[in-house]
């Protein structure tokens, strides 16, 4: 079992296709929280979230078992467009609107404080600050939320960010842009200030 969690992705996804499945589950122990957040994170609905985990293993391993994964290296971007292409084809079925909340999240999308001098009134500032940010995020379209996620939350970069999502780098770097402009806009409609003077 050491053995093989020294193995690359890719060298535990050749044993796997050989027949080892402990070669699998040291891939699904690696990768399993942060695709789960993932999903979770756009669906927002456990059990739902849970579903769409479970089938894009399902189909990650019947890819791999009918020997169509093309080696390149890139694993993690390889599952988590698998995740993304099953939570495209839910909402598409369902023909819902996806909401997010940013609830659990500590991140300033629009301003990076570094305060020398830490004071309670600063912290609740900050605090409200952070929850308009969620509040905002979750107004953004599906894509722009998504790379939004992506970037900021999961510290993706926007190679990566592609990769996962199917699109070019300029196709993610403009949906960041435009994410950034609509957050601030909304903003500003609301009378928000998204800064600590």
């Amino acid at each position: 079992m050491e053995t093989l969690r020294r193995m690359t992705d890719e060298q535990l996804v050749v044993s796997y296709s050989e027949g080892n499945n402990q070669a699998f589950d040291i891939l699904l122990s690696r990768y399993e929280n942060r695709l789960f957040s993932y999903i979770y994170f756009i669906v927002r609905n456990n059990e739902l979230a849970e579903d769409i985990f479970q089938d894009t293993f399902v189909k990650a391993i019947t890819t791999i078992r009918q020997g169509r994964y093309t080696e390149n290296g890139k694993f993690p971007a390889w599952i988590t467009r698998i995740a993304h292409n099953l939570i495209i084809d839910y909402f598409r079925q369902e023909k819902n609107e996806n909401v997010v909340s940013n609830d659990d999240s500590e991140v300033d999308l629009l301003n990076n404080i570094n305060l020398s001098e830490r004071t309670i009134e600063s912290e609740i500032i900050e605090g409200q600050i952070k929850d308009d940010v969620r509040e905002l995020v979750k107004l953004l379209p599906d894509n722009q939320r998504e790379v939004v996620y992506m970037r900021f939350y999961q510290n993706l970069s926007f190679k990566e960010i592609a990769e996962a999502t199917g699109a070019s780098i300029n196709t993610a770097l403009g949906r960041m842009r435009y994410a950034i402009l609509n957050l601030r806009r909304m903003a500003e409609e609301r009378d928000m200030v998204l800064t600590l003077d």
